[in-house]
Order: C-alpha cells, then structure tokens, then sequence
C-alpha cells in the first residue's frame, strides 16, 4: 500500500500537477476576465445584487469554457499544448456567446433585467458548445 502510494505521488507527479492545477487556474481566470469585459452587461455587479440570470449565464459560460479546457489537460502533450488549445475554447466560447446573441436580440439586456428564460438558453448554448469543442479536442486514435 505504502509503495503504490509512493508511485503515485512520486516529486515528478506532484510536480506535474502543480504545474497543470496552477496554468488551469490561470487560464479559467483569464478566460472570465476576457468574458466579463467583453459581454455588455456587468456580471459581478449583477451577482452581487442577487441576479441569478446572471450567474447562470456566467456560470454556463465557465463551464462551457472547462469542458474543452479540462479534456485538453488530460490529452495535452505539454503546457504549451494546453494554453494554445484552451485559448481557442476559450474563443469558441467568445463567439459562442456573440452568436447567440444574435439569435437572441438584447440577451445581455435581458440577462440584466433577471430574464430566466435566456439566461437559460444562454447557459445551455454555452454548454452545449463546450460539449461539442470538448469531442473536437480530443485526438481520434
């Protein structure tokens, strides 16, 4: 038990975790700092007023944006393979939003005024989208 312990959690192995949890972190931050100044309403501050409209478009978004990042990660050569393959989820998920936004005349004005309804569609559509980029991310041998 002790020895299958030890393998697991050889330096090399805590290392390279370290390593991934810290660059997913940053890039999961990265990803809603980029959302949240792009997207025309203001997220926190709606959060903050008890908007759930709000947190779950957002919420939808970083879970979109995860899906592909985390199949990423445990398919991912180096870190360098994962920043360059997150950063387009990331933008997939940017244009995510503008699309639907475009099917959904004022989505962010209706997120804003604690519209359910496309708060929901929106979440789903960031979902939905994460799913699909998380398939397309992963290698076909």
């Amino acid at each position: 038990m002790i020895d299958a312990l030890r393998m697991s959690l050889d330096a090399q192995a805590v290392f390279g975790f370290i390593l991934y949890i810290l660059v997913a972190a940053a890039l999961f931050a990265l990803f809603q700092f980029i959302y949240t100044r792009i997207t025309p309403h203001k997220e926190f501050a709606l959060i903050r007023d008890n908007n759930p409209a709000a947190a779950l478009a957002l919420g939808g978004s970083l879970i979109g944006f995860a899906l592909p990042a985390s199949n990423v990660i445990a398919y991912s050569i180096n870190i360098l393979d994962v920043i360059v393959w997150a950063l387009i989820a990331a933008v997939v998920q940017l244009l995510a939003f503008g699309v639907t936004s475009l099917v959904l005349r004022g989505l962010s004005a209706r997120i804003a005024k604690g519209e359910m309804a496309a708060a929901i569609y929106a979440a789903s559509v960031a979902i939905s989208v994460g799913l699909l980029n998380a398939a397309c991310m992963t290698p076909a041998n």
